[in-house]
């Protein structure tokens, strides 16, 4: 029933590999017509149809007004079917004319059946022709073709009308739900404008090539991976991370496909292919969601195939076994409470709202920032029990900042700073970074002589024929220069400073916690999940980011397969475990634990692939918003369960005692049926925040 058109097929992606050479030659389109053996590129039969974001008015309306016009063509037949069923109850039950008897009035109500009845009755025969004898189209051809045979004329097209109206409903359900998750992800715009001979061109963006230099105005969309060339410019991420607030990215960072360039004319050399994109890999693992199905879901397909036809001979039961039970049987009587049966017990509120709401579930992760790989991750992460956390990049920011800077007063704070920043401009150590970004540009020309880089220990050099020397105590001890702390006392990184043979100070350097940190922290407290952190760095930072955030249990200075044996020993306690991290030594706990979760901004191309869940945007705050969302779908998905089948089973209980009707037995399959689908589809509304 879901339209197939809404996801294209991504098999038989090929990765293109990095370009090494960059030397190429382009036709006067700007297509490359000739590329390394390490840089193919993809024809337009290889790239999978993508929905045009960057459209044309004119193409945009014309789209939109074919999308209403569909709608119309389905809704025509039962508008059709109603108004002929309509006129013919009112002549039937109200005007009564003597013309409107015998065949004229079958008739009426034969050609009022066929819009509607028809295409059900072909589907249940294109599912007999597939081996799929009890489905849902025989059952309501057999209930409404008997409805007819007993002179049920109204009953039987009021029911077909009315099934095939909740089948029109379920099918906009599900692809307004596709739909919604496509148009969520897929932004990745058709054409880019690359620089080529210093000239401008604007080429299809699965013709741009590694190294292409890729140039946004201000609104546009990136359609590639790669870094920016410009010194720095701010961009509107919620494409990929669900979040408005504008990003700001520096020369050298990562850019990705679908991000907008805000307010400036900015330069990107590409660093991937247009199918290669983060964005690509994000809609192919979203596409594949659809395909791991939750227990749940599996259960319920299983159970309709084996419900059905058990419905179905004991409708025959009900119509033939009283002949030999009582005296005064009518077959006509036992047949209608039999057709009513078959009309009650029709499965389609089970088979087709669980998936949709498990498929609700995904879109409304997708929408926070948040990729399931599968539906079925949306229970198992609903019965999390214990969350364990891997420190940098997932709680902390990955990037050293400088947290102190204690100095003696007797030296110029800002004039030391300058001269260690310049020393530190020698080295590329993530430390050393960490001081020239606290520091600044400098104006001053500051001469360093005798520049030298101490494994191990720090820089060294000469300035107006004095020492100075930036790095660990220990190189301080080599120079046998004093210095009144104790450095075991200090939780962070340390660089110590001398000048001069003298003690200055040191500056403290330290990765940066993550804003919602604490209160992604807090949620899952609040969500009675136990944490645990574990990092390879130094247990003194380690205990002290798990007291700032308030986690019970941390260890520090683990090797990968230390964090291994860790979370091997939680789910020996029987617990269900879910492991969040980012770097490529996280990949393996990641596959062993019950649930992964990788960072999906900072994380490692091989972790993404590992784990089962992925966050677009790093922000830890989004592990409580996925068990949230988890548990949501759950709920939903068992309070449509419990529904349908209390229902369906009272009301066949009242058909099979000739205590129900038709109309009745349309409540309780089509009604239901819409009813279990509103439910569905809210969790796409909500918040979990």
């Amino acid at each position: 029933m879901p339209d197939g058109g809404i996801w294209q097929t991504f098999s038989g992606i090929t990765m293109i590999q990095t370009d090494t050479t960059h030397t190429h030659t382009y036709d006067e389109q700007g297509r490359r017509t000739c590329c390394t053996q390490e840089d193919r590129i993809y024809s337009k039969a290889d790239e999978p149809e993508a929905s045009n974001t960057v459209k044309k008015k004119t193409g945009h309306s014309h789209e939109h007004s074919s999308g209403e016009s569909n709608k119309l063509s389905l809704f025509l037949p039962g508008v059709i079917s109603f108004v002929l069923l309509a006129v013919a109850i009112v002549l039937d039950s109200f005007i009564k004319p003597e013309w409107f008897a015998g065949w004229l009035r079958v008739a009426w109500f034969t050609i009022a059946y066929i819009p509607v009845g028809l295409p059900v009755l072909k589907d249940a025969v294109k599912s007999i022709g597939k081996g799929d004898v009890f489905s849902e189209f025989l059952l309501m051809g057999i209930a409404t073709i008997g409805a007819f045979a007993i002179g049920q004329y109204a009953e039987g097209v009021a029911v077909m009308l009315f099934y095939s109206v909740g089948e029109i409903f379920q099918t906009l359900a599900v692809r307004r739900a596709k739909a919604n998750i496509k148009s969520l992800l897929d932004q990745r715009p058709d054409e880019v404008t690359v620089l080529r001979n210093n000239q401008l061109q604007t080429i299809k963006a699965e013709h741009a090539c590694i190294g292409d230099i890729i140039q946004l105005k201000p609104g546009e969309k990136s359609g590639l991976d790669g870094e920016l060339l410009s010194e720095s410019a701010s961009f509107n991420t919620a494409a990929l991370t669900g979040e408005s607030k504008p990003d700001t990215k520096y020369k050298g960072e990562s850019v990705l496909a679908g991000m907008i360039s805000i307010n400036s004319v900015v330069q990107i050399r590409a660093t991937a292919a247009y199918r290669d994109s983060k964005l690509s890999r994000i809609l192919e693992l979203v596409q594949n969601a659809t395909s791991q199905k939750a227990p749940t879901e599996l259960f319920i397909r299983k159970f309709a195939k084996v419900y059905t036809p058990i419905v179905v001979f004991l409708a025959l039961g009900i119509c033939l076994l009283p002949y030999f039970l009582i005296s005064d049987y009518v077959f006509t009587d036992w047949l209608y409470r039999a057709l009513v049966f078959l009309v009650i017990s029709c499965p389609c509120a089970l088979v087709i709202s669980i998936p949709l709401g498990y498929f609700g579930g995904v879109g409304a992760a997708s929408r926070n920032g948040i990729l399931f790989k599968g539906s079925n991750f949306l229970d198992v992460i609903a019965n999390v029990q214990h969350v364990v956390m891997d420190k940098t990049g997932t709680l902390t920011e990955g990037v050293f900042d400088v947290q102190e800077v204690i100095l003696d007063n007797a030296f110029d704070q800002s004039d030391i700073l300058r001269k260690v920043s310049v020393l530190e401009s020698y080295s590329t150590h993530p430390v050393a970074t960490a001081i020239q970004r606290y520091v600044g540009n400098i104006k001053e020309n500051i001469q360093l002589t005798n520049i030298e880089e101490i494994p191990g220990l720090g820089m060294m050099a000469t300035l107006d024929d004095k020492k100075l020397l930036v790095g660990n105590f220990k190189l301080l001890d080599k120079f046998k220069i004093s210095y009144p702390i104790n450095p075991a006392s200090i939780v962070f990184t340390t660089v110590a400073i001398a000048y001069d043979k003298t003690f200055v100070g040191y500056i403290t350097i330290a990765d940066k916690i993550k804003e919602d940190a604490e209160d992604a922290v807090d949620r899952l407290h609040k969500a009675n999940v136990k944490i645990t952190m574990l990092s390879g760095d130094k247990s003194t930072v380690v205990g002290y980011v798990a007291g700032k955030l308030g986690i019970e249990n941390s260890i520090g200075d683990l090797l990968p397969e230390d964090k291994l044996n860790t979370v091997k020993g939680i789910k020996a306690n029987n617990e269900t475990v879910a492991f969040v991290g980012d770097g490529v030594n996280d990949a393996p706990v990641i596959a062993f634990s019950d649930v992964g979760i990788a960072m999906g901004g900072l994380g490692s191309d091989a972790t993404i692939e590992t784990a089962d869940i992925v966050i677009q945007d790093d922000r830890p705050g989004k592990i409580a918003t996925a068990i949230a969302i988890g548990k949501q779908t759950k709920r939903i998905v068992w309070q449509n369960i419990t529904m349908a089948f209390v229902v369906k089973v009272v009301v066949l209980l009242l058909g099979a005692g000739g205590l129900a009707t038709m109309w009745e037995a349309v409540f309780a399959d089509v009604g239901v049926a819409l009813l279990a689908i509103l439910n569905a589809v809210r969790i796409q509304r909500m918040t979990f925040d």
